[in-house]
């Protein structure tokens, strides 16, 4: 792996030992995936390779969901976040590792992420034994990410940012070649909500519509009708996507009941804020006339993961450190939602786009494809980039530290 600075020894040796487990543990969670807020079994495979490394890994209150501190107490103190849990959908892939759960995959690479924070927190372990560091790292496994708010709410719950100076991430991008590394200051992700429209009518027989409300018509139509009237009346840019309808049972009967579910969302704070009462007010005109009763249940989820910018530099620095400046490029901002949003409101740090895509594969999949998959080669250079930005910021602000031991510049 050649970057625009060598690569420190202590982690080649690390990267040289430990490449092969490594793509191992992260084949062993994506063969076994769990459901946001039960990833007990992923929780104690995580734990316990720590424990074999001499950590004391702190599992949170429910049974889920892990923080890990390496290195001494005194001194800065640097987080890199992982999520643990999988997509509720069927793994489609052809190979020996695939979901061997029905109804549940890691699709949106989660394992892997998991498996990069496992990484560098065993290398930086490593380092901290044979040579000590001047500072300390906390490993933060989050569960539930793919929940709303996500599990980020309870690991700040759980103190998981006290004394953190600053915190790093990465996510999975096939739609970068392995090998490249997106970064991005300001916002990368927007703002997503969850909605649920319920309706309700009197039923009736399919043999006599015109005597009751058509609740399949009334939500289909309003599937087709409420995205436009949402994305047009809004200042700022308001993405709204159904992604299910329910309505009856029987082929003959016009249901009393049903519902349409799916995401509200927007690269746009202020837009985000504001997005509840203009969904719901474009509902109320859109069914007005219809007769139909209905509720809207909102929930508001993330707001955009806001990258610091002197952070964000810090992790361009790393990243060509890693593999090259040639190979860093500027990542868009993409319309979906992550709980890393949470730490970044406490926190400056900033998140990645490591690139997972193959380049000997010609077809190009997106993120919660049956048949995600990554080039494994990019397990090491996630380890690589994130053991690189928090020995690089330790230092940083180590080095910034006035004469009584506190940064001088407390938003490097």
């Amino acid at each position: 792996m050649t970057g625009d600075e060598l690569a420190p020894q202590w982690l080649d040796a690390f990267c040289d030992a430990h490449r092969e487990e490594l793509v191992a543990f992260r084949r062993r969670l994506h063969s076994q995936p769990e459901r946001s807020g039960e990833e007990f079994a992923t929780t104690e495979a995580v734990a316990e390779r720590l424990r074999v490394a001499g950590l004391a890994p702190q599992v949170l209150a429910g049974g889920t969901g892990i923080i890990c501190d390496i290195g001494t107490a005194a001194g800065p103190r640097v987080a890199l976040r992982a999520d643990l849990d999988a997509l509720a959908m069927h793994d489609d892939k052809a190979v020996a590792y695939r979901s061997q759960v029905p109804g549940l995959a890691h699709a949106c690479g989660h394992d892997v992420h998991t498996t990069v924070v496992l990484g560098a927190g065993l290398a930086l372990a490593r380092l901290a034994a044979d040579r000590g560091l001047d500072g300390s790292v906390r490993l933060i496994f989050e569960p539930a990410e793919e929940t709303v708010p996500g599990g980020a709410v309870d690991v700040l719950a759980a103190g998981a940012l006290d004394g953190v100076d600053a915190i790093f991430a990465v996510h999975c991008e096939p739609k970068l070649e392995s090998g490249r590394i997106g970064v991005r200051p300001g916002p990368i992700t927007s703002a997503a909500a969850m909605i649920e429209i319920h309706l309700h009518g009197p039923g009736g027989h399919t043999a006599r519509p015109h005597l009751t409300i058509d609740l399949v018509a009334v939500a289909g139509r309003l599937a087709a009708e409420l995205p436009g009237r949402v994305g047009d009346a809004s200042a700022a840019a308001l993405l709204l996507v159904f992604g299910a309808i329910n309505a009856g049972d029987a082929a003959n009967v016009i249901p009393a009941h049903a519902a349409v579910r799916g995401t509200v969302r927007t690269p746009d704070r202020e837009a985000w804020a504001g997005a509840r009462a203009l969904v719901e007010h474009e509902v109320a005109e859109l069914l007005a006339a219809t007769g139909v009763e209905w509720r809207l249940d909102y929930e508001a989820g993330v707001p955009p993961v806001v990258n610091d910018r002197t952070a964000t530099e810090m992790l361009a620095r790393a990243a060509r450190c890693v593999v090259g400046s040639a190979a860093v490029v500027e990542a868009p901002q993409s319309a979906g939602g992550d709980s890393f949003a949470w730490y970044l409101d406490r926190i400056p740090g900033s998140y990645a786009r490591l690139g997972t895509h193959d380049p000997a594969d010609p077809e190009h999949l997106d993120l919660h494809a049956g048949t995600f998959d990554i080039d494994e080669r990019s397990i090491e250079i996630g380890v690589r980039l994130l053991a690189t930005v928090a020995t690089q910021r330790i230092a940083a602000i180590a080095t910034s530290a006035g004469p009584s031991g506190a940064s001088s510049s407390p938003g490097a």
